[in-house]
C-alpha cells in the first residue's frame, strides 16, 4: 500500500498540472513509515519512477530508437534518488528521523545528488505559500520535516488548509510589460536549421511582434533558435535589427576547445552579447563529463554555480533553460539575487507523447508565483 500511494503520489503531483503539485508533500510520510530499508527504496522508486514516466519516451524520440535505451536510462537517472532515501532511512522514531529527512532534501537539491534531483517536493512551496518567499521555502521545508513525524496527520490537515485557500485564490504569474515570449512549433529542425532563410524567418517573427504589440522592448524565442553562433549569424541580426528599439533573447550553441556552452544571447540593433551560459544542461543527451574526463572533448559545459543572474539594461534576469526548470539548485540560486524577471525557455520537441514539458512549466510557474516574480517563456515543440 506505501509503494502503491507512493506512485500515485508522483503520477497525481507531477502530473503538469502546477495546482496539483501539493501531493508530493505526502510523500516523506509515506517514506517515514516504510517498515525497512527495502521498503523505503521501493516507496522512493514508486515516487521518483512515476513522477519521471515521460522519460523513456523522451529518450526514444530523441534518439529516434525503441523504448530499451530510455528505459535502462530512467532506472540509472533514479538511482541516486533511491540510493540516497534508503541510506538515509531509519526505523528509530524521534528526533534522527525528521533530520535524515533535511539532510536528503538538502542532499538532493544540490550536486552532485541534486543533478538528476527531479520531483523535488519542495517546489511545491510555490503553491501552497505564493508570494511568501523565503519564508515560503522555510515553512515548505517544516511541513515536510514534520510530514516524518507522528504529527502527520496534523501536518496533513495544515498543508491542505493552505493548498485549499491557494487553488480558490489562484491566479497565474504576471506576463512583464513590454515582454514577450514566442513559441515555435518546428520540431528537431530547430538549432539544426543554419540557413540564412531561417534567421530571415525569425527576424521577420520578431518584427510581426513587435508591430502587433504596441510596446514590445524584449522579444523571447526558444533554446537553441539560432543553432550555432557565429560572426556571420550575429551580423546578420544586428542588420535585421537596424532601427529597431526591440531586443531579442534567444538561444543559441556555442562552440568551445573542449566542448559547447548551451547559451541565450541578447541581440539589439547596437550589440550582440552572449547573456546567460547554462549552468546545468540535460545530462547524457548534452552534458558528458566523462567526454573530459578521458581526454576526448565534447558535449555541454555544465556551469553549475556561474552565472545565477544576468542584467539586460538596468533588468536583473534569472534565467532557466530547459533542464534547470526540473531541477532545484539553479532556481534557488537565482532567487537569492531577487530578480525583476525568470526567462525561461525550452527546445522540447523531443517530448512528444510526454508531459516533460507541462511539468517544466508547472515548476517554473511555482517558483515565480512563491517568488512573486513575473515570468516570461518560450518553448519550442
Amino acid at each position: 500500500m506505501l509503494i502503491l500511494a507512493s506512485v500515485a503520489c508522483g503520477s497525481l503531483g507531477w502530473s503538469g498540472n502546477v495546482l496539483a503539485l501539493p501531493a508530493v508533500m505526502l510523500f516523506p510520510a509515506l517514506w517515514a513509515m516504510s517498515p525497512s530499508r527495502m521498503v523505503a527504496a521501493l516507496v522512493s522508486a514508486g515516487y521518483f519512477l512515476a513522477a519521471s514516466r515521460g522519460l523513456p519516451q523522451g529518450v526514444a524520440n530523441f534518439y529516434s530508437s525503441d523504448l530499451w535505451p530510455g528505459f535502462l536510462l530512467w532506472m540509472a537517472a533514479s538511482s541516486s534518488f533511491v540510493a540516497v532515501h534508503a541510506v538515509a532511512w531509519t526505523r528509530r522514531p524521534g528526533k534522527e528521523r525528521p533530520l535524515r529527512y533535511l539532510a536528503v532534501a538538502v542532499l538532493m537539491a544540490l550536486p552532485p545528488f541534486g543533478i538528476t534531483g527531479w520531483a523535488h517536493p519542495l517546489t511545491a512551496a510555490g503553491v501552497l505559500f505564493p508570494g511568501w518567499g523565503w519564508w515560503g521555502v522555510i515553512a515548505a521545508t517544516t511541513g515536510l520535516i514534520v510530514m516524518t513525524t507522528r504529527f502527520w496527520p496534523t501536518a496533513t490537515i495544515a498543508l491542505g488548509g493552505f493548498w485549499l485557500w491557494s487553488a480558490a485564490t489562484w491566479t497565474g504569474p504576471k506576463l512583464p510589460e513590454g515582454w514577450r515570449g514566442v513559441d515555435f512549433e518546428l520540431g528537431e529542425s530547430l538549432g539544426r536549421d543554419g540557413s540564412l532563410e531561417h534567421h530571415r524567418d525569425l527576424i521577420d517573427t520578431v518584427g510581426r511582434i513587435a508591430f502587433s504589440h504596441a510596446g514590445t522592448r524584449v522579444v523571447v524565442l526558444p533554446e537553441s533558435a539560432l543553432g550555432f553562433w557565429t560572426p556571420t549569424v550575429e551580423r546578420l541580426w544586428l542588420e535585421g535589427l537596424r532601427g529597431s528599439d526591440v531586443t531579442v533573447l534567444a538561444g543559441a550553441t556555442v562552440l568551445e576547445p573542449q566542448g559547447y556552452d548551451n547559451v541565450m544571447v541578447a541581440i539589439s540593433a547596437d550589440e550582440a552579447r552572449i547573456l546567460y551560459r547554462e549552468r546545468m544542461p540535460v545530462p547524457v543527451s548534452m552534458w558528458q563529463p566523462w567526454r573530459v574526463w578521458t581526454g576526448q572533448g565534447g558535449g555541454a559545459r555544465a556551469h553549475l554555480f556561474a552565472n545565477p543572474i544576468v542584467e539586460l539594461g538596468s533588468t536583473k534576469i534569472a534565467p532557466l533553460i530547459c533542464y534547470e526548470q526540473l531541477i532545484l539548485w539553479p532556481a534557488l540560486q537565482s532567487m537569492l539575487h531577487a530578480p525583476d524577471i525568470i526567462v525561461a525557455t525550452g527546445n522540447g520537441w523531443w517530448t512528444a507523447g510526454t508531459s516533460i514539458v507541462a511539468i517544466q512549466w508547472a515548476s517554473t510557474i511555482a517558483w515565480a508565483r512563491l517568488f512573486s516574480v513575473p515570468v516570461v517563456m518560450a518553448i519550442n515543440t
